[in-house]
This record gives structure tokens, C-alpha cells and sequence, in this order.
């Protein structure tokens, strides 16, 4: 029997309750699935082929939520999907907005647990940090997450319902007779970085993204979207091939003895296996490099010797990267504390040196605990007064 733990998180497959009203969620299903849905509903033949069509468009690119306002499908039907089907996007318990303009949202599932989604605007870009699963197994010692439990594995409609739930907040639908194009919009790129590891809610993960990056579904670029894993190398492979998309690696560390310490899984995917699995991954070239998060831990891994042991297994196993280089974010319990900043741009300067993009990432959303490594669903702690207040504040600030 397969125990899930640290070095071997094996998620324990766990159904999804239904919801109390009995209806069924349409938001994650695939085109077949939802024409499937249809049929067993009684709709038939061409016209659940039809209807099929234009629930994909109005759920999808038009953001609507209510049978009501589908148009162009007849009354009878409309009436037909409301009594059975629902168009849900997950339920918000509390959303904060960081001074420097990040979001944070912590959201419930339909069983009731908590999980966390974080909205990252820049300049020329809004970043959506989406999360795989409620808690996590992997215990990375300096990451918040990681002192959770792993209730579940989020489904594909909780995935994808993160991205179209930000379309709603950023206002982001397109309006009648309005063409909204993705350079328009605030949100450009999806990191499947938030709560859990991504590899080991493949499947989900993969139907979630594969509806965002459908022409005819939520129709972003493969290119915006970026997928973090600790280094579950077996499924790296499948990824690349099935999904395409670009692929960020957390490091952390260059030697077997600091990267057990801080990340467990390295116990059982070593950094060789997992440098090669870069080295094969599809697609990865100069224009689409693997990207190695590197958190800065005060005296653990920042030394010029760990940088220059970076370079040389990036050059060693001959690897298109780059590394972002994380200040280390604290968090209540935390036993690390992060590197000086003379430190951190020292380290980045050999790497820098080498030929090897270095940039030390900015913090964003410490001040509401939204930044990397911060993630944790802390609610049950909080009083409901307490919440309401939390969100009454953010809701003024945003104003």
C-alpha cells in the first residue's frame, strides 16, 4: 500500500460531494461531456449537438452564468438547464487587495474547504496565480502551504473557474457586440503556482487548461501559461507533450543535502533525474526556457558557491533557463529568514556573469500574506466578525 508523505505525496482519491441542490456543475466539462450531460437530460440528437454549441459560447466567451440570459436558446430548454445544471464559479470567502495593487482571494469549494487565488498586476501585464489542490503534501520547509494537509485535489471546473471568477472581479467579459481581445485585457497569464503541486493533479489540471487555451473556450496562448512543479519527473514528460506549455521548475538548491532539507520531494526525484527531465522536456529552447525558482534562504543556499554550482549544472546539462531569484517571504513559524539583499544581487551577478538570466523577483502582496510561499487558508482561525471586517476593508480600499 502507497502512504502518502513528504518524499511520496500520492494524493488519496477522494470523490467530489455532490452540491446540496442536486444540480450539476457545467463549468470543467469538456465539449463531449457536455453534450453527454445533455442527452441524459433528454435534449437530443442535433439539437444537443446545437445546444452544446451555444452554452460553450456563452459560458466561455461571453462569462454568462445565468440560463436566462442565453438568448438564442429556446425558453423551454433554458427553463430545462436551470433546473438541472448550474454555471458556478467558486464561492468567495474573503478577498484582500495589497498597496502595491495585489489581489488575493480565498475561495470555498462546495464541501467546504478553503483554498487561495492571487491576481498580480504589472505594467504590461496581470498574472493569475491559480491553485491545483486544497493544502499541499509536499512539505517544502519554507513554504506556508507546506504546513498544510492535503484535503483534495481541486476538479477541472474549480481550476478553471479561478480564471473566468478573476474575469469576473477584473470585469473582463466581453459586452454585446464587443470584441475583447486578449491584448485588451488585464489578465494575461495563468501560473499554475498557488496552493498544491500541478503533477499530481494531472488530470484536472490538464482539462482546466486545455479548455483556457481552446480558440472557443476561455482562448489564451499556451505561451501565458506556466506551469510550476517541485520535480515530479515521471509526469514532467507527459506535460510537455499534452499540454505544451511552459514549465517552471523550484529548485532551490544545489546539492543533495540543502535541497532534502528544504524541499523532501529530492528524496525521491534527485537533482540529476531532475535536471535531465528539463533537458528533455518538449519544447524547451532559447525562445521557451525552463525557469528555476530560486528562493533566497539566509546562510542555507545563498553563498557564491551555491551560484556558481548553479551555473554549472544549467551548463552541465546544456539547459535554455532562466532563474528568478525569490526573496525569501516570511510567514508566523517560518525558520528561515531571507538573504540580504547584498547577498541576493551578488548571487545573481555570477549567474548573471555566466551568460544565465538572474533577475531577483520584487515581493508583491506581503502586506495580505499573497506572496510567494505565503499561501495558506488560515479562515477557520478568524472570527466571522473578524472576516466580515477584513472584507469590508478591502472592499474600501479597492474602491
Amino acid at each position: 500500500m502507497t502512504i502518502a508523505g513528504a518524499t511520496n505525496p500520492v494524493p488519496v482519491p477522494r470523490g467530489v460531494p455532490e452540491r446540496a441542490d442536486g444540480r450539476v456543475n457545467l463549468v470543467g466539462l469538456t465539449k463531449d461531456e457536455l453534450r453527454a450531460a445533455l442527452e441524459a437530460a433528454g435534449i437530443e440528437g442535433k439539437q444537443a449537438r446545437m445546444r452544446t454549441k451555444q452554452l460553450w459560447h456563452w459560458i466561455y466567451l461571453r462569462g454568462k452564468s445565468d440560463f436566462a440570459e442565453m438568448t438564442d436558446i429556446a425558453k423551454m430548454h433554458r427553463e430545462l438547464l436551470a433546473k438541472l445544471f448550474v454555471i458556478a464559479r467558486p464561492e468567495v470567502t474573503q478577498a484582500l487587495v495589497s498597496e502595491d495593487g495585489t489581489r488575493k482571494w480565498l475561495l470555498k469549494t462546495d464541501d467546504g474547504n478553503e483554498y487561495e487565488m492571487v491576481f498580480i498586476p504589472d505594467a504590461d501585464r496581470g498574472t493569475l496565480c491559480v491553485s491545483s489542490q486544497v493544502g499541499c503534501t509536499l512539505n517544502c520547509r519554507f513554504c506556508h502551504t507546506g504546513t498544510m494537509k492535503l484535503v483534495r485535489n481541486l476538479t477541472a471546473g474549480e481550476i478553471a473557474g479561478q480564471i473566468m471568477l478573476a474575469r469576473d472581479a477584473l470585469g473582463e467579459w466581453p459586452k454585446p457586440g464587443e470584441d475583447l481581445t486578449g491584448e485588451a485585457r488585464m489578465l494575461t497569464n495563468i501560473v499554475m503556482m498557488g496552493m498544491g503541486e500541478p503533477l499530481y493533479n494531472f488530470d484536472n489540471v490538464k482539462g482546466a487548461l486545455l479548455l483556457v487555451m481552446d480558440e472557443t473556450g476561455l482562448g489564451l496562448s499556451r505561451r501565458r501559461i506556466t506551469l510550476s512543479t517541485s520535480g515530479v519527473v515521471p509526469m514532467m514528460q507527459r506535460c510537455g507533450e499534452e499540454l505544451g506549455v511552459n514549465l517552471a521548475v523550484s529548485l532551490h538548491a544545489v546539492n543533495k543535502e540543502t535541497r532534502d532539507e528544504i524541499v523532501p520531494l529530492n528524496k525521491k526525484y534527485g537533482i540529476e533525474e531532475l535536471l535531465q527531465a528539463c533537458a528533455d522536456y518538449p519544447g524547451a529552447s532559447n525562445a521557451r526556457r525552463i525557469t528555476f525558482e530560486y528562493v533566497m534562504l539566509k546562510d542555507v543556499n545563498d553563498s557564491d558557491e551555491d551560484a556558481r554550482e548553479l551555473v554549472r549544472l544549467i551548463k552541465r546539462y546544456k539547459l535554455p533557463a532562466k532563474v528568478n531569484l525569490i526573496p525569501f517571504n516570511p510567514w508566523p513559524g517560518s525558520n528561515y529568514e531571507c538573504s540580504h539583499p547584498k547577498r541576493i544581487q551578488a548571487f545573481s551577478k555570477i549567474v548573471f556573469d555566466a551568460g544565465i538570466s538572474a533577475p531577483v523577483r520584487t515581493p508583491r502582496g506581503r502586506d495580505i500574506m499573497a506572496a510567494c510561499g505565503q499561501l495558506k487558508s488560515a479562515s477557520e482561525k478568524l472570527s466571522r466578525a473578524e472576516r466580515d471586517r477584513m472584507a469590508a476593508e478591502a472592499a474600501s480600499a479597492a474602491a
